[in-house]
């Protein structure tokens, strides 16, 4: 996964921030999809690394998700953003998200990130 993300990481679009992000997502089937952040001139249309890479597994017929390895060119690691914590959370609330932080590794869960977080069961 942390190869994934890396090669993934060096294939970011970040040319307005300089920001450059990779994700590599893990199925529970052992499949990984890695995706990275594309950033565009109207920032709105930006699309986030760990959103990528949930698209690729769901375009790929994968939604059983197990953990989220995130590596940046930030020397202190990116945890995800909010609309990111989100859209993990509608496919697998308890992820285990692995940030890679210098030379080390920070695990945990999706939800220590999004506490009491809205989801398909609050829809009735």
């Amino acid at each position: 996964m942390r190869a994934a993300a890396r090669e993934a990481t060096e294939r970011a679009y970040g040319p307005y921030s300089g920001v450059h992000v990779g994700a590599a997502l893990l199925t529970n089937g052992g499949r990984v999809f890695a995706g990275c952040n594309v950033e565009n001139a109207s920032y709105g249309l930006t699309v986030c690394a760990e959103r990528n890479a949930v698209a690729r597994a769901v375009a790929e017929g994968e939604r059983d998700l197990r953990a989220i390895l995130i590596d940046t060119n930030q020397p202190r690691g990116l945890a995800p953003c909010g609309a990111c914590r989100q859209v993990l959370h509608e496919f697998a609330p308890e992820l285990w998200v692995v940030l890679v932080r210098g030379d080390d590794l920070h695990l945990a869960r999706l939800s220590d990130y999004l506490p009491d977080a809205f989801g398909p069961a609050d829809l009735g």
